[in-house]
């Protein structure tokens, strides 16, 4: 392991950092240099535009100052001029991370605390849940929604402009090709899936996802008046896979030996570009002086495809580090205490209150909001509200098969997948996902003794603790010297859980393939469908409830439940 460590160690400081010259003109820039960009009025107008970039699968690693091989100029000169976020959580997966963004609740009061949105699900962000940026309109922002959706569209009432934007381009699925927009949920199910509003955008096809955004960004920015505030939502497709960018960014890293590096590394810097493009519209429509930039991963990264978090624990999909800690970083005129780093604790569920409010609207306890109004810890260097972080409590994932009630001392079921951390401890119970240490992907065939000194042997348990300010890598684990801590985080645990809505995980529905809508990916049921579907439910629910109470179930429905929980098992392992 210190081998392993050491020869990591010496491969970070070797990383120097490359900055550009920030006045050279983008690959992916629409045309527009310096030289035109607007002089900051004397007196912006409130209240600030806000202009939030989220990417996917971007690894804590996988930035320049993180002390990466990737070049990234624009972030790390924007995350330098503003406040970098070092105690910044999201969540481990794609839909939950957007969900809790948007509605500024846990996952267990949304009821997606399971896995992903699928394609094929009829399902998507509750409807009954104000959104951001519906909050934002009636603070009287114009809103709109650049990039992946990813939180259902079953129904037309689940689509973006239904809940809160003006506008809309980008994918309502999770993964597409970045050239063709196809996505594939299965043999065979494969459909297009790029949207413009509400309607299929099938002659954007060919152009590469991460300058197609960046340009619609620009030209939003060109139409609006800086008059009126904006909020724009730009939720960047990269660097999820597949792996593919444009020839020019791949032939800088054409001495990078390990061929997915090599091809993340591309799109990771043509995202940083397509932010620079961003920020020059920014400046250039005068928008950038009374502006808040927020940038945000939306989980760890996926080691398995180019990404890493080292020297964190963990990858996407685990509530490891690795999985949890976010990248994150504010850039703004407005800033009070500027050119700094924040270690004060910050969640994703965080933004919904905190833009809220510098939006000049208002949230109360009745919108039962999980997230805390943070500004004042980012801008003026305060304490942080927020003490701890819910992770998630997830009933449907794997048991760990050591886990039990009795080794919760009665209070918690420890087979049950959960992570918790209230204040400087952590506590993860049942299954937490892959738990390696993984070092950068520097070498095409890294030798496979150097991997197994970091890799996690089969362990036995279903409880570990963490001091995470003390041990932020996870390599101590505290469970058996502190077990009053852990008492203390499992009762918190099941104090979450009392307040949890039921899971709602639904099985595929098969008229959603992309053939029944024209060969693209779409809303497929009605309102009327739905409410019919949701009382076969409740009463399916009522006969099986009955039948319980009387007799034994039957052989077959014994088997009908058995294949119900393999069929969710598969649909979680899938992600």
């Amino acid at each position: 392991m210190h081998a392993l460590t050491g020869f990591s160690l010496v491969s970070l400081l070797s990383f120097g950092y490359l900055s550009w010259d920030w006045a050279k003109p983008s690959l992916v820039a629409d045309g527009f240099g310096e030289d035109r960009v607007e002089q900051p009025s004397a007196a912006p107008p409130q209240p600030p535009h806000i202009i939030f970039i989220l990417t996917d699968d971007q690894g804590y690693h996988d930035v320049g100052y993180h002390g990466s091989d990737i070049e990234t100029p624009t972030l790390d000169r924007l995350a330098a001029e503003g406040v970098k976020l070092e105690n910044y959580y999201i969540q481990p997966i794609c839909t939950p991370s957007r969900s809790q963004l948007l509605t500024g609740r846990y996952q267990i009061h949304t009821g997606l605390q399971h896995s992903i949105i699928r394609p094929r699900q009829p399902n998507c962000l509750p409807l009954d849940q104000v959104t951001l940026p519906q909050k934002l309109q009636e603070a009287g922002y114009s809103t709109h929604m650049v990039g992946k959706w990813h939180l259902g569209f079953y129904r037309k009432e689940c689509l973006p402009t239904r809940r809160g934007f003006d506008t809309f381009l980008g994918s309502l699925t999770g993964n597409v090709d970045y050239y063709t927009y196809d996505n594939c949920d299965g043999p065979g199910v494969c459909g297009f899936d790029l949207h413009e509003g509400e309607s299929v955008a099938w002659g954007l096809s060919g152009q590469y996802s991460t300058v197609l955004y960046a340009q619609r960004a620009s030209h939003i920015l060109a139409s609006h008046s800086p008059q009126r505030p904006l909020f724009l939502y730009v939720a960047f497709q990269a660097v999820h896979t597949p792996l593919q960018s444009p020839r020019e960014y791949l032939y800088r890293y054409r001495t990078m030996s390990n061929v997915s590096r090599r091809k993340y590394a591309a799109m990771v810097t043509c995202m940083d570009e397509a932010v620079r493009n961003i920020t020059w519209a920014l400046k250039r429509y005068g928008f950038y002086n009374n502006s808040i930039i927020i940038f945000s991963s939306d989980n760890g990264g996926q080691t398995f495809s180019g990404g890493s978090n080292w020297p964190l624990r963990g990858r996407k999909g685990t509530y490891w580090e690795g999985g949890v800690r976010g990248l994150g970083f504010i850039h703004s005129p407005l800033l009070k205490r500027k050119r700094r780093t924040s270690h004060a604790l910050v969640h994703i569920t965080d933004w919904y209150p905190t833009l809220v409010g510098l939006a000049g609207g208002t949230v109360s306890a009745a919108d039962g909001l999980d997230g805390y109004d943070v500004w004042p810890a980012i801008s003026e260097g305060r304490a942080s509200p927020r003490t701890e972080i819910l992770h998630n409590i997830d009933p449907l994932y794997n048991h760990a098969r050591h886990g039990s009630l009795e080794g919760g001392f009665g209070i918690w079921n420890t087979a049950v997948q959960a992570a918790i951390r209230v204040g400087e401890w952590k506590l993860l119970t049942g299954d937490p996902g892959y738990g390696d240490w993984i070092p950068p992907q520097t070498l095409a065939a890294f030798p496979g003794s150097w991997w197994n000194l970091e890799r996690m042997a089969s362990v036995r348990q279903a409880v570990w603790l963490f001091n995470i300010s003390a041990d932020p890598y996870e390599r101590e684990d505290l469970a058996g010297q502190r077990p009053d801590v852990v008492r203390a985080l499992l009762a918190r645990l099941a104090d979450y859980n009392r307040t949890a809505i039921p899971v709602r995980y639904p099985a595929e529905n098969p008229r959603a393939h992309p053939d029944f809508n024209g060969g693209a990916w779409g809303p497929w049921a009605s309102e009327e469908e739905e409410e019919k579907e949701e009382e076969e439910e409740e009463e399916s629910r009522a006969r099986s409830f009955s039948r319980g109470r009387h007799k034994k179930k039957c052989k077959i429905c014994k088997l009908q439940s058995f294949f119900r929980k393999l069929n969710t098992r598969l649909m979680s392992h899938r992600i």
